[in-house]
């Protein structure tokens, strides 16, 4: 599975990794939905078969908000997941999800999920566990 989301936070930059800031509830969500403790990221990703991206290459963006975002370049999805094992691609929020489907042109199935950032308060954590069970459907199908 392809997991992007739009752009990384200011500090999923410094942390060089996806979905870093403590406020992001993803990795909370990840463990709830596969009912597991993840000690280490990277490790649970390859585990389960999961790689992680975003939809945005480059970008002008202020802080980490994606209303700010203007300028955009995406990347080249469809020529990376040619010739993988990549079955689905999933986006993370609202952003992600309008910029695959204007810019990205894969013939992979796309599923848009909830942002799980912070800033997205009005979706409860149960909400978004129930959302984001369907990525573990994928995961059990190998």
């Amino acid at each position: 599975m392809l997991i992007l989301g739009s752009f990384p936070s200011v500090v999923s930059r410094e942390k060089n990794f996806y979905y870093a800031n403590p406020g992001n509830r993803f990795w909370r969500v990840m463990a709830a939905v596969f009912e597991t403790e993840i000690t280490d990221r990277r490790q649970f990703c390859l585990d389960h078969g999961i790689a992680l991206w975003d939809v945005i290459r480059s970008c002008r963006i202020h802080g980490s908000s994606d209303a700010s975002i203007t300028d955009v370049s995406v990347n080249d999805i469809a020529s990376f997941a040619a010739g993988t094992k990549i079955r689905a691609v999933f986006t993370t929020g609202t952003k992600a999800s309008r910029l695959y489907e204007q810019y990205v042109q894969c013939e992979l199935p796309h599923i848009a999920l909830p942002s799980t950032s912070g800033a997205n308060a009005r979706m409860r954590m149960d909400d978004l566990i129930r959302a984001y069970q369907i990525i573990r459907t994928y995961a059990e199908e190998d």
